[in-house]
């Protein structure tokens, strides 16, 4: 008799406990978005991580010259401008631009034959990052990569562009 009252009391609890956290959480859209998308996230099975702000990483296997080579070619591949370029006590910082967003890489020089890419891609506003845009700048610099694993390449191309102006 114990156990079925036991059992018909927390058949119902199990079902109403994620319903009371999302009204009890529901001033903190960081709690409800983490109970809402447990499980589930954009990239999944590509390597590329993302926070709840819509900020994307992923970690190459590649030293960060040649991440920083296939960034810009990517970048410009995208027809995406480069504002700024410059090399820091960790990395790299590169921004650039696309129709109303602006998009801020970060390199990070873990080892000396891995380096960390942080994308955000900015709409502007509490909620406005686009992590669809900075997803895809992850993917096609892992797909730069794999095209030109070295960068020698791309760097080829902007030296030729470069002389030619």
């Amino acid at each position: 008799m114990v156990g079925n009252f036991a059992t018909s009391i927390c058949m119902p609890l199990r079902r109403l406990a994620p319903l009371a956290l999302a009204v009890l959480l529901q001033g903190c859209a960081a709690a409800g978005l983490a109970v809402v998308g447990a499980g589930t996230g954009v990239g999944m099975g590509t390597g590329v991580e993302h926070q709840l702000n819509g900020v994307g990483y992923k970690t190459f296997a590649t030293a960060i010259d040649s991440v920083h080579h296939a960034t810009r070619a990517t970048l410009a591949r995208l027809e995406m401008p480069i504002t700024a370029d410059t090399r820091t006590n960790e990395g790299w910082k590169v921004s650039a631009s696309a129709a109303d967003r602006t998009i801020d890489i970060e390199l990070e020089r873990l080892t000396p034959r891995t380096t960390r890419m942080r994308v955000v891609a900015d709409k502007g506003g509490l909620f406005g990052k686009d992590s669809a845009t900075s997803t895809e700048i992850i993917l096609q610099t892992a797909q730069t990569l794999q095209d030109d694993p070295t960068g020698t390449k791309s760097a080829r191309k902007n030296h030729y562009r470069r002389n030619q102006s």
